[in-house]
């Protein structure tokens, strides 16, 4: 109402607001507008004036004390306020609880209506639980058989796996056992392939040793009874020479008792009565036919000038042997330890001498018991050394030992 009065029938605290509009002037000024109808009797009755203007039966009903049941409370309690006839204040009071009643009429009905309205809410939520509920329930029992096949296949699924695990370990093992078979027979037919190859081998090489043997028993054979002949003619040479017999005339010892090549009979050596010291032992040995000169190397060298290395120690015998040869004409065989040497060494032997090295795991008196043992019987053959087992085998091969210190001092004479 105060917006429809006059700017100087508005107190001067109010005018500001009176140009608000009324929800926004009801909000913000309500209570300086209370304040004023309050203490201001005459802005009060201004008011008043213009309510009952606007509503002019409830404000005659009001003074008449006969207020419409059906009157706005609101109304009834502003214009009671403003107007205030008698018994103003009740009227409020009974606005007041009429508007409680129609307040509580109101919040009761929109309960009702709210209670109403859950009520179908809940009976929808109700249906549409008891629709997801079944859906879900369905969602479930397929859930559940679809777990149960899968349970199922898993199951048959594992069974097969530990089936075929079990076939796989099993031909692994099978595959293990015959990997070792074959293994076991490509050893065994290679172990016996390698025997059978070594016993061929062996087989050649006996083939061939034999063949050889055969061929150099044969050679051996016919170079002993050669050197036995050529011996056995150089001495009835120097016989009939000695006893000046003529020639073509035939000599005692072709009738009576003859030596024959084919009966050699015992090898005489002379000198047998001379003492291996005796100086002309050794010149008396070198003047029989094809007489074979066998030399202990080392025995000799070592005996006369073993302060001088191995290799000069061989050359300067060597080259000795080599003069004793030009001058005598006698087969000469120096004999040395292979033992003693590094490494096989190439020497320079004279015309007429022969120098061997004994192999390894053979000592050179071995060698020189070899080379006495392959002459023909009735064959001179002298060999020089002073070791007595060397002199002793030489003996017992019916050789004549004489000791290296003969040897060296002939050496020295030429």
């Amino acid at each position: 109402m105060v917006g429809t009065l006059r700017a100087d029938e508005i107190p001067a605290p109010l005018r500001r607001v009176a140009r608000f509009e009324p929800r926004r002037r009801a909000r913000l000024a309500a209570t300086p507008i209370a304040t004023q109808l309050e203490s201001d009797e005459a802005f009060r009755a201004r008011v008043a004036e213009a309510l009952c203007e606007s509503q002019p039966e409830l404000a005659g009903a009001l003074v008449s004390g006969a207020v419409p049941a059906a009157a706005d409370p609101v109304n009834v309690a502003a214009l009671a306020y403003l107007i205030r006839p008698p018994g103003w204040p009740d009227r409020i009071e009974a606005a007041r609880r009429d508007l409680e009643q129609s307040a509580l009429a109101a919040e009761e009905a929109e309960t009702i209506r709210q209670v109403a309205e859950l009520r179908e809410q809940i009976a929808a939520a109700k249906a549409t639980r008891s629709e997801e509920l079944d859906k879900l329930r369905a969602e479930l029992r397929n859930a559940r058989a679809e777990n149960a096949e899968l349970r199922k296949k898993l199951h048959e699924s594992r069974t097969r796996a530990k089936r075929e695990h079990a076939r796989a370990e099993e031909l692994d093992r099978q595959a293990g056992d015959e990997r070792a078979a074959s293994t076991a027979a490509a050893a065994a037919a290679d172990a016996e392939l390698r025997r059978l190859r070594a016993r061929l081998s062996q087989a050649e090489s006996a083939s061939e040793n034999a063949r050889r043997a055969a061929r150099e028993g044969r050679n051996v054979d016919e170079t002993r009874l050669r050197v036995l002949l050529d011996a056995l003619t150089d001495a009835a040479k120097g016989l009939r020479d000695e006893i000046a017999l003529p020639a073509g005339i035939s000599r005692p010892a072709d009738i009576v008792g003859a030596v024959t090549p084919q009966r050699p009979g015992h090898r005489t050596l002379p000198g047998r009565a001379l003492a291996d010291s005796d100086p002309a032992l050794l010149d008396q040995l070198l003047t029989l036919p094809q007489v074979h000169l066998i030399i202990d190397g080392y025995n000799v060298t070592k005996t006369g000038y073993g302060d001088l290395p191995l290799a000069d120690q061989r050359v300067r015998l060597v080259s000795g042997v080599g003069v004793l040869h030009a001058q005598t004409k006698a087969e000469v065989t120096v004999v040395f330890d292979g033992a003693e040497l590094d490494a096989p060494v190439a020497v320079q032997a004279p015309r007429g001498v022969r120098v061997l090295f004994s192999a390894p795991g053979q000592t050179a008196d071995d060698l020189i018991g070899q080379l006495v043992r392959a002459e023909p019987s009735g064959r001179a053959v002298v060999v020089i050394s002073s070791d007595q087992e060397v002199c002793d085998s030489a003996r017992r091969a019916d050789a004549r030992p004489a000791p290296a210190s003969l040897l060296l001092r002939r050496l020295s004479r030429t």
